[in-house]
């Protein structure tokens, strides 16, 4: 009788692990699936930007009623909570611009008091004391990649190292496009990512490296996003 309740266990402890590996390669690998597609067409995109204007958004642009200006020239490659690596969501936008470093301009989406800490060299962040779309709360938004590998900075001279609380305006030119990561052996692609950062409740901005200390931006810029996967103005 116990070799017959061993045997009949077996099955039973496999078929309970099988399902919790499939449920784990289902949970980290799905994303990754539906993010394939946008890698393959960016390769494409990136190979002439030229060729693509009509999967490019124009900085300064104003979707319809959306309170955000567009921030930047450019292919809107990967979106708000996308996945490229197991256990990873995307807390921001990623827009590869159209020409070489230094030369893609970006632009102030929303009027708001910039900062920029001592040791950043690629990123500004910028305070928005009423959220447009929620008025009970505090907002940032942040701007990053603004410098070569080196870390060479590509942000407008008005913005040095130390700025902070300096009002700009929409539409302000903050600085041009980059490939700075922190590693100069290893550049990331020329792009802009932007992100909306939330308050601590302190006056300061929380961690933007964490997706739930950040808020998708595309309801704030109007972008729609057509059958193919590409993103435009409402």
């Amino acid at each position: 009788m116990k070799n017959d309740r061993g045997g009949r266990g077996l099955p039973v402890l496999l078929i309970v692990t099988l399902g919790v590996v499939l449920g784990l390669a289902y949970y980290f690998l799905s994303p990754l699936a539906a993010t394939y597609p946008r890698v393959r067409r960016l390769h494409t995109y990136l190979e002439d930007p030229s060729a693509h204007p009509d999967w490019q958004i124009k900085a300064g642009e104003r979707c319809g009623e959306a309170p955000f200006r567009l921030p930047t020239n450019g292919y809107l490659g990967f979106g708000y909570g996308d996945s490229w690596r197991p256990g990873h969501r995307h807390q921001g936008l990623d827009i590869f611009g159209p020409t070489g470093l230094d030369a893609t301009p970006i632009l102030a989406a929303y009027s708001g008091y910039l900062t920029r800490l001592p040791d950043w060299k690629s990123t500004v962040i910028i305070r928005i004391p009423r959220d447009p779309l929620n008025d009970s709360r505090q907002i940032w938004t942040y701007y990053t990649h603004m410098a070569d590998p080196q870390g060479h900075s590509f942000i407008s001279p008005d913005f040095p190292p130390g700025t902070s609380e300096k009002y700009v305006e929409a539409g302000t030119v903050l600085g041009h496009q980059g490939n700075y990561s922190g590693n100069t052996e290893n550049p990331v692609g020329m792009h802009l990512h932007f992100s909306i950062v939330l308050d601590d409740g302190q006056g300061h901005f929380k961690n933007e490296l964490k997706i739930e200390n950040t808020l998708d931006p595309i309801p704030y810029l109007g972008l729609t996003q057509d059958k193919s996967g590409i993103w435009h103005c409402a």
